[in-house]
């Protein structure tokens, strides 16, 4: 018969323990993606009426530097096509409908 070895204990913590953020940094991001989301949020706000009544489902990509949008109907086309364009800077995907939502919860 052969013996069984024995279990080896489940290791805890960070695989990376040298890579932990401090809460400021965390911070900081927090507020900086917050700054940025509303930046597009306030472009998305301003074409939705517009765009909704032709493109109701469609998907938006705001780059909020430039101001500028692109619509698809598919949610990763219009993705790639704000990479194209922009392949520099963030930009934000928004549904054309009521609450600006992509997907489901």
């Amino acid at each position: 018969m052969a013996e069984s070895t024995a279990k080896q204990p489940a290791r805890r913590g960070r695989i990376f323990p040298e890579r932990i953020l401090p809460p400021e940094e965390l911070a900081r991001r927090k507020t900086e993606d917050e700054a940025f989301y509303q930046r597009c949020r306030e472009i998305f706000e301003r074409v939705r009426p517009d765009l909704i009544k032709e493109h109701y489902g469609w998907y938006i990509a705001v780059e909020p530097n430039s101001g500028d949008y692109l619509i698809d109907v598919d949610k990763m086309q219009a993705h790639k096509k704000s990479l194209e364009k922009y392949s520099n800077s963030r930009h934000c995907v928004f549904c054309l409908n009521e609450t600006g939502t992509t997907g489901t919860i």
